[in-house]
């Protein structure tokens, strides 16, 4: 038996308190910034030598919060969520390793931090590898199966009154988290009123006809998740 195991050399600081929410897949939200603080054990500055030089990264990082939570057939989003697939014919999150793939657009290198765009992580999520992005990583003749479905992104109603104390700053990227209509896909009730975590605030949104109605803000109380 291989006793292979995994020690992170940085986690995510993001404005994400939970996974609902979270797009679906990185780079689908530009405007998501992300931190990505080393530990103690990798912060010191040749760890990251050079790697100013490259426009994107990859993550390899943890589902913390799925460990452990796993099945061998899924549902997919791109399948509307009525047709199941085999774990490693998709990108769900429920898999033997909780391990996830991320490509983001690196933004700015120093010591002991990256700041990297179009993130798709939990806050505190834990990151076991970085690699560069190279030309060999794009596929000209790629075939994306059922990944080529539909677009999701949908219109968004964003009122003055529904942001209220919303930091001015963050409204671009929860309009972009948004527009991704992040409620589970075999949900369609419009009355339904859905809320998940972004920036400090809970936000409460509906949707209706192809329109994302953001319904309010509110500011999460210290400690609340």
């Amino acid at each position: 038996m291989n006793n292979f195991s995994l020690t992170p050399v940085a986690f995510a600081r993001t404005d994400f308190s939970s996974k609902f929410g979270v797009p679906r897949q990185s780079g689908l939200v530009s405007d998501l910034v992300a931190s990505i603080e080393f530990t103690s054990d990798f912060c010191a500055g040749e760890f990251t030598r050079g790697l100013n030089s490259f426009s994107h990264v990859w993550l390899i990082w943890g589902f913390s919060k799925n460990v452990g939570k796993w099945q061998p057939t899924v549902r997919p989003p791109r399948l509307n969520g009525n047709t199941r697939v085999g774990v490693f014919a998709s990108r769900s999150p429920f898999r033997p390793n909780s391990l996830g793939l991320s490509s983001v657009k690196l933004l700015e290198v120093t010591r002991g931090k990256l700041l990297v765009g179009g993130a798709d992580l939990v806050d505190g999520t834990p990151i076991f590898d970085i690699k560069p992005y190279v030309r060999t990583d794009v596929h000209e003749d790629a075939n994306f199966s059922y990944a080529t479905g539909a677009d999701y992104r949908m219109r968004v109603d964003m009122s003055e009154d529904a942001l209220g104390d919303f930091p001015r700053a963050k409204v671009s990227a929860l309009r972009g988290v948004l527009a991704e209509n992040p409620r589970p896909a075999i949900h369609d009730d419009p009355n339904r009123i859905y809320g998940f975590g972004f920036a400090g605030f809970e936000i409460k949104f509906r949707c209706e006809d192809g329109v994302v109605h953001l319904v309010e803000t509110q500011r999460q109380v210290a400690g609340e998740c």
